[in-house]
């Protein structure tokens, strides 16, 4: 099958990186011209004229490295860090009294660009790491550092961590809208299917069900199929299954976007599943399922054999509740686990009557259900009265676990 993404496209953060390029070529600018009007100063002015012909032409060279986030990769950073920290080690060795009369480094302000850079691509964990690193080269520098520079060292450590701090919860911001923005488009689109087939499949099935049912016959059999493909379809159409999608960013302008993944070619396996897809084929005319309408995300291996457990409670409820009776299907999305439930209207299971049948080498419940639920870290429990039906409750954490052991498929 092909494979197809739809991207909505959001950045807050774009327009921090276009300020940062300006930021580095203006600091730029601003270095050779201090540089240039203080030439007099320099005892070895060619060290000085080496170190700001090389730190120009990697700026200009680079720009198209801090365009956004996708092209910042992490060599650039660390390459544009040395190239700061470089430019300040060798300030005493163009200009011994700059240390004496606590002058200004040779890149100046140029460095806290590389700096920000580092805040922008990876929140204020790395702001952290890279101004530290510009804090201690300031130190060693000076040699006995003034208060003037214990000054703008803490400024450039403090504004830069606030900026990373920014920057993580812009991008937090944006994956919540784009998350939101997605269950709306999906929503609308299948309230758009939904009349489309009610004003077409459903009633030509409803029709087929009322006509078979009354000439009888195999006509009767015919209708009762149709009405079942009925619920079925209409279980389907109002279950609101989207597609599952992932974050990522964009490799054109690095923004944080919501892409929504169709279906593969290459046979590789998703990072999540959603339940709700594994779960739709049960719903029929005699099984209800209600589910959230947004995607309940799982890890491949724990949602199919979540899946599979409620497979084998539905197995149950056709052989020990009867061909006629009803079951539902409840799906619950929590912040740490799901809960599936499933519930039918039989007679119930009477007391002893597990511990009997698994004595006897009947294992659908111990090995099928509890089974499956212990190799993920879950539980399953089984609540019967005699006469009120059964419910079976299911629950998985999302954290995936290792696997103890496989659990078997037995009834």
């Amino acid at each position: 099958m092909a494979r197809r993404e739809r991207v909505v496209r959001m950045s807050v953060e774009q327009p921090l990186w276009r300020a940062l390029t300006a930021y580095r070529v203006l600091t730029l600018v601003y270095a050779v011209l201090l540089a240039f009007f203080g030439r007099g100063d320099y005892e070895r002015l060619p060290v000085a004229v080496a170190f700001l012909t090389v730190m120009g032409l990697w700026t200009l060279l680079t720009l198209p490295r801090v365009a956004g986030a996708a092209a910042c990769t992490r060599w650039f950073l660390g390459a544009d860090l040395t190239v700061a920290l470089a430019g300040i080690l060798l300030t005493p060795l163009a200009d011994a009294d700059a240390r004496l009369e606590d002058g200004s480094t040779l890149p100046s302000i140029w460095t806290a660009g590389a700096v920000l850079a580092f805040a922008l691509k990876g929140g204020w964990r790395w702001a952290a790491f890279a101004s530290t690193l510009v804090a201690a080269a300031n130190i060693v520098e000076r040699g006995e550092p003034s208060r003037d520079t214990f000054h703008n060292v803490l400024l450039v450590w403090v504004a830069s961590i606030a900026i990373g701090y920014v920057v993580e919860v812009a991008r937090a911001s944006e994956r919540t809208l784009a998350r939101a923005l997605e269950i709306e488009a999906a929503t609308r689109e299948r309230e758009r299917l939904a009349r489309d087939i009610h004003d077409s499949v459903l009633q030509v099935l409803a029709m087929v069900q009322r006509r078979g049912t009354a000439l009888g016959g195999e006509a009767a059999e015919l209708g009762r199929m149709a009405g079942e493909q009925e619920v079925a379809l209409r279980t389907l159409v109002t279950s609101g299954l989207v597609p599952t999608s992932r974050v990522s960013e964009d490799s054109a302008d690095g923004a944080v976007v919501r892409s929504v993944d169709v279906a593969t070619d290459d046979g590789a396996e998703p990072a999540e599943l959603d339940l709700r897809a594994l779960l739709a084929p049960y719903a029929g005319s005699r099984v209800s399922l209600a589910e959230p309408g947004a995607p309940v995300l799982l890890a491949p291996g724990a949602a199919r054999e979540l899946a599979a457990a409620v497979g084998a409670a539905l197995d149950n409820v056709a052989v020990h509740a009867g061909p006629g009776a009803q079951a539902w299907i409840l799906v619950e999305d929590e912040p740490d686990e799901v809960i599936v439930t499933v519930r039918d209207d039989g007679p119930g299971i009477r007391e002893g009557r597990l511990d009997q049948a698994e004595g006897e080498g009947r294992l659908g419940v111990a090995l099928s259900i509890r089974g499956r639920l212990r190799d993920l870290g879950g539980t399953a429990e089984l609540i019967s009265v005699p006469g009120q039906g059964t419910e079976v409750e299911l629950k998985v954490p999302k954290i995936p676990k290792a696997p103890r052991g496989k659990a078997g498929s037995a009834r």
